[in-house]
């Protein structure tokens, strides 16, 4: 299974974690409504910044996108908050805008959000 790449720092500033419960509610005609559990897994979506320290990382970080997981594969991922690794994909397929830090992308970043079964 392929990896995200080691060149890849990411950073944990903005980083979070939410997930749909798979509740379903039947309203009543009185009263709360009814809940069950609709399904026995979630699907987590784990928000991060990928950050290249070159352009050439960034560059490389593409090639492996369009190539190794061909935009939608799953990846092998470590997961800082639990320590565990994990196979997460790209929500959507999407890796959001190259944004650079230093002038010229001699540094630069993605806002991505991860995905995976829990």
């Amino acid at each position: 299974m392929a990896q995200l790449p080691d060149y890849v720092t990411m950073l944990l500033d903005d980083a979070g974690e939410e997930f749909d419960p798979g509740v379903i509610k039947s309203e009543m005609e009185r009263g709360l409504p009814k809940m069950r559990v609709g399904s026995s897994r979630v699907v987590v979506h784990a928000s991060a910044t990928l950050l290249f320290d070159s352009a050439q990382d960034a560059a490389s970080f593409e090639d492996w996108y369009f190539s190794v997981i061909k935009r939608i594969g799953f990846f092998s991922w470590f997961d800082p908050r639990t320590g565990n690794v994990r196979t997460v994909r790209f929500k959507d397929g999407a890796i959001g805008k190259l944004v650079p830090t230093i002038a010229g992308y001699a540094q630069s970043k993605r806002d991505v959000t991860l995905e995976y079964l829990r």
